[in-house]
């Protein structure tokens, strides 16, 4: 996913993996989160912080609550999202459980619009964020890429996955898009602020002739894709691993299909404010620790995300 700021353009990138790689139960299903309150399940793990082995590195306020709370856009299958009983489930939440067994805290997912994460971060709703959020230097630096001006004081990021962008359409139904200058005089379907919409803002200014994107803006990736199986949009753009679920799971595999190459790979961070040091670095270590013991390797291949595993977390490899 990634809120308000721009992934960087550059060329095409396979960095997960294809369609036909999503090893997810056909069982599951796209489930509207509904809401921005807190998630009744919670989608975590915990361990004992005296048998846990970087319990250490944590803040100790955060060793004495027990919890991280992890503020997330519960509507992004198969990075997180919500199974046909109601749990939360996904790339994140199975993640966030590994780390949660090394550092001896249960990790709290709690639901929110995309867009308005960080603002939580900020105002202390949530220690962190976590939602198939693209590590770039606006976010790190708080800069609104539409104005190009500081916006916050930014935040800092725990490096865990490489994603890319794609567009797909209804199956048969392409109209002869295939790329991103494909979509000009087109309608596309995005999550708002992310950075599909982003990519899509800039496209449309290189389209000549009068035929703009008209881009409408959804508060979730769902909405999103509902608007394009009604017909009321030509086309949708997702983070990859989204839009492989969509084409693998929707209508059985019969609504959708991904148009063109995968575009703008980049990291997925953890967000965390520039203040908590301590909590970044033990969330690193953390994450340092389930991809050395291949915990981590396990959880991608689930959700057959396994091409976009990386060797090591990194803080702020975004560019």
């Amino acid at each position: 996913m990634t809120a308000s700021s721009t992934r960087r353009t550059t060329a095409a990138h396979h960095r997960l993996a294809a369609v036909g790689a999503i090893a997810v139960a056909g069982a599951l299903i796209l489930t509207g989160c509904g809401d921005q309150t807190k998630d009744k399940d919670k989608g975590s793990s915990s361990a004992s912080t005296s048998s846990a082995p970087l319990a250490g590195k944590l803040p100790q306020a955060i060793k004495d609550k027990g919890v991280i709370k992890v503020g997330s856009d519960i509507a992004y299958a198969p990075v997180e999202f919500k199974d046909n009983s109601g749990k939360v489930v996904g790339i994140d939440p199975d993640l966030a459980a590994a780390m949660g067994k090394q550092l001896g805290v249960t990790f709290q997912f709690e639901n929110g619009t995309f867009d308005a994460l960080l603002t939580g971060l900020r105002s202390n709703r949530y220690d962190i964020a976590m939602s198939a959020m693209t590590d770039n230097k606006n976010r790190q630096e708080g800069v609104d890429p539409d104005t190009g001006k500081k916006v916050g004081e930014g935040v800092d990021f725990v490096d865990y996955l490489t994603a890319g962008v794609s567009i797909y359409t209804r199956k048969g139904d392409t109209q002869g898009i295939t790329d991103w200058a494909g979509l000009c005089g087109k309608k596309l379907a995005v999550e708002r602020g992310t950075v599909s919409e982003d990519l899509a803002k800039a496209e449309t200014k290189k389209c000549t002739g009068g035929k703009k994107i008209t881009i409408e803006a959804f508060d979730d990736d769902q909405q999103s894709q509902t608007r394009l199986r009604s017909g009321g949009a030509d086309a949708a753009s997702s983070d990859f691993p989204v839009a492989a679920y969509a084409v693998k799971t929707s209508g059985g595999g019969k609504d959708f299909q991904i148009v063109g190459d995968q575009v703008e790979a980049a990291p997925y961070g953890i967000a965390v404010s520039k203040e908590d040091t301590q909590l970044r670095d033990a969330l690193q270590a953390a994450m340092n620790a389930i991809i050395k013991n291949g915990e981590y390797q396990k959880i991608l291949d689930k959700w057959g995300a396994e091409d976009g595993a990386v060797k090591e977390s990194v803080i702020n490899g975004g560019k």
